[in-house]
């Protein structure tokens, strides 16, 4: 019985190498929209409706009375309410709340692939590690690990989640694929720290969001499962799947 296939794409600008058209797109943009994504869902957001332009952001918000979000260059853009740190989205916030945003690769990521023909998508973190895993492997279907990246430039936190991924369910999956056999490398290598590694690293995201102050954001978007539920895009909103096992 043939395995359904495995691949990674290590930036939004390697896309268009891969078709998307009969795969489950996974977008992963670590640091920070996609554990944002899951933290504000797993604590009771009714949806979030990801866009890729801040006018669009403002105007949603404004038509919904949503909470408006987003960034651009790790500070909240001009015009939004609140930034992109998945602590901005306790419990007693967002619950029964709609939350409209956009942010610098992830939700670009996300439309680059509805726009390409993705029949599938969900977004992927390490607070949502076993449900992607789980959902991948349940699904039976090709995969493509799409990482969001910095400005089209490779980045190590996204690289390591779709390493996490691979590690996992890798047995399911025929993986004819230098990249993915690369992020399962340099997750093997920084899995029993993942902090200390992107610190080791001085990578460009941990120099970046710590020159922020963002320690705490770092720490909580690479620790598996803190807010373990399936994010799926499903007619222009990414909502909690459902599907029962």
């Amino acid at each position: 019985m043939n395995q359904p296939s495995l691949h990674t794409s290590l930036s939004p600008a390697l896309l268009h190498l891969y078709d998307v058209r009969d795969s489950i797109v996974v977008i992963i943009d670590v640091l920070r929209a996609t554990s944002t994504i899951a933290t504000a869902l797993y604590n009771g957001a009714n949806f979030v409706i990801p866009v890729d332009s801040v006018p669009r952001c403002i105007e949603l918000g404004g038509q919904l009375r949503a909470i408006t979000a987003g960034e651009r260059d790790g500070k909240v853009a001009p015009g939004l309410t609140y930034g992109n740190s998945p602590f901005e989205y306790p419990r007693e916030f967002i619950q029964n709340k709609i939350l409209v945003l956009t942010t610098t690769n992830g939700t670009k990521l996300l439309h680059m692939a509805l726009n390409n023909g993705a029949p599938s998508i969900i977004t992927g973190s390490f607070p949502n590690l076993s449900a992607v895993c789980d959902y991948l492997v349940k699904e039976k279907k090709n995969v493509i690990l799409g990482c969001a990246a910095w400005k089209d430039r490779f980045n190590i936190e996204d690289t390591l989640f779709a390493g996490a991924v691979i590690s996992r369910v890798k047995e399911h999956f025929d993986i004819n694929c230098d990249s993915s056999q690369m992020a399962e490398s340099l997750y093997h290598d920084a899995k029993d720290d993942l902090y200390e590694f992107m610190k080791e690293k001085n990578a460009s995201h941990y120099h970046r969001l710590t020159g922020f102050g963002l320690e705490k954001d770092i720490r909580y978007c690479l620790t598996p499962d803190g807010a373990n539920i399936l994010p799926i895009y499903r007619d222009g909103r990414l909502i909690v799947d459902k599907q029962e096992d």
